[in-house]
């Protein structure tokens, strides 16, 4: 008899959580997005980067380089962008930054592994610290579907 109730119990466990499942897994992580990033090693030159020193969300570590594709042109920055986190994680995006009239705009839109489906958009501002920026904005980190 307690082996029936037992087997009963796990058997509704189990049809809840595959009632829930697919409403969950489509359900988009949402949130702020706040990184900190050092720019020593960029001069403005195409492939030049930026490395995150601090971030509040866990699948962009501190560590992880923002490549830029293009050059600064004049005073004006518009290329696309890509941040390798990890073996086969990459995120996608585009910047627009007007170094005479910040601040400036970047988004992240895709990529590979967990990024597939990431979408973000920060403001880019300077801190008072030479060589210190700040994206400062939201994600949605979800399925896709």
């Amino acid at each position: 008899m307690r082996t029936r109730r037992l087997f009963l119990l796990l058997a509704i466990v189990a049809l809840v959580a595959m009632a829930l499942a697919p409403a969950a897994a489509a359900t988009p992580r949402r949130g702020a997005l706040n990184i900190v990033k050092d720019c020593t090693g960029y001069f403005g030159g195409a492939g030049d980067f930026c490395t995150i020193t601090s971030s509040n969300f866990r699948a962009i570590p501190a560590g992880t380089r923002i490549v830029y594709a293009s050059a600064v042109v004049g005073a004006l920055l518009d290329t696309d962008v890509s941040l390798a986190a990890g073996p086969g994680n990459v995120a996608l995006g585009h910047c627009t930054l007007d170094f005479l009239a910040l601040p400036g705009i970047c988004t992240l839109s895709g990529g590979t592994g967990q990024f597939v489906h990431i979408q973000a958009r920060v403001v880019v501002s300077p801190d008072a610290t030479p060589n210190v920026w700040h994206w400062d904005g939201t994600y949605s980190f979800g399925s896709g579907d």
